[in-house]
């Protein structure tokens, strides 16, 4: 669903592990990493279509994760033109919520393999801040965003 300024509206997950690193996925077939996303669809409410994604992407329902936070807001990115797999004109790039989760199944629970569209072909844990240097250029901006206001959720154990 593309709204009236050309955004495509999207959910973004940040998927915490027991020491608060961050899943990081790497696209099918090619070199860029980045966390899982997805768009929103017809009247699908935007936890809905962040249950969905996870489950497409990752292998994961909603008994594998504990919601932490979201963003209070919409959060927005311009797409490149030539990045863009959607070029109709008013497209402009997305407009995401983003859920912080933490995994309380097993690693062995998550399945990149599980869709047969699989949007990742490895994954690894990652601490968490190290996605806002890694990710594609014109997602930095929102990615320091999205994580940023998540961090405020996540306890920190103090060094004693």
């Amino acid at each position: 669903m593309i709204d009236e300024d050309g955004y495509r509206l999207n959910v973004g997950i940040i998927l915490l592990n027991h020491n608060n690193q961050v899943f990081w996925g790497r696209r099918k077939g090619e070199h860029s990493w980045q966390f899982p996303q997805g768009g929103q669809y017809g009247s699908e409410g935007v936890q809905e279509a962040m249950l969905r994604e996870l489950n497409e992407e990752l292998g994961l329902s909603s008994e594998h994760v504990e919601i932490v936070a979201r963003t209070k807001n919409w959060l927005y990115y311009d797409v490149p033109v030539n990045y863009s797999r959607t070029n109709k004109g008013i497209y402009r790039g997305q407009k995401q919520i983003w859920y912080l989760l933490r995994l309380l199944g097993k690693e062995h629970h998550i399945n990149v393999k599980f869709h047969k569209d699989q949007e990742f072909d490895a994954w690894r844990w990652i601490d968490y801040w190290v996605p806002v240097k890694e990710v594609v250029s014109f997602k930095q901006e929102v990615y320091l965003k999205a994580l940023t206001e998540l961090s405020q959720y996540i306890e920190i154990k103090k060094e004693l």
